[in-house]
């Protein structure tokens, strides 16, 4: 058993291993519904990570501002989804949250234009209405598919409910390449 605390100082025995989308889930539907992310003795954690030791937790929702950069980090996942379903083949290249928002760097051999960014906002919008949670997976090197023209092999996003966003855009014709940026 792992003891946790909570903010208000309640003290409560959960079985080794409960993750923190249980352990909101049997406090309340609608707590689960609004969780980001939980914070396990002042770190922030996946609400899919087991809980292995004693801790104080926390539930993060979209509201509180330790949230934003998770929220930014899917936000951007959701931009290379929705451009990898309406071009498949793109390639993703590098896509980090930012200090105002986030952004993607994208290259295919035929240039965007101006009139695709509309049809990515939508696809975005289409993919945060499906309402699917946001999974963490961790892959070992020998597992992950790579290419020559990524760093890395691990891919990972928290979960979350993906909130509203707005893109904007600025694109390169000679390469090709567009990076799509948000603000949350």
């Amino acid at each position: 058993m792992v003891a946790l605390t909570f903010p208000d100082g309640a003290r409560r025995d959960y079985p080794n291993g409960s993750t923190g989308l249980d352990i909101a889930k049997g406090i309340s539907p609608s707590l689960a519904k609004r969780t980001v992310a939980m914070a396990l003795d002042g770190t922030l954690a996946d609400l899919a990570d087991p809980i292995e030791h004693d801790a104080k937790i926390e539930f993060l929702t979209r509201e509180d501002p330790r949230s934003l950069e998770l929220i930014r980090h899917d936000c951007a996942h959701v931009l290379a989804e929705a451009v990898q379903a309406l071009w498949p083949g793109t390639q993703v290249t590098i896509g980090p949250v930012i200090e105002n928002g986030f952004y993607y760097d994208f290259f295919r051999n035929q240039p965007f234009t101006p009139e695709d960014f509309d049809a990515i906002e939508k696809k975005m919008r289409e993919i945060i209405a499906r309402d699917k949670p946001f999974t963490k997976e961790i892959w070992s090197r020998d597992e992950a598919p790579c290419s020559a023209t990524r760093a890395s092999c691990s891919r990972s996003s928290w979960s979350t409910r993906s909130p509203r966003t707005r893109t904007s855009r600025s694109t390169s014709r000679a390469s090709g390449s567009i990076s799509a940026a948000g603000r949350i």
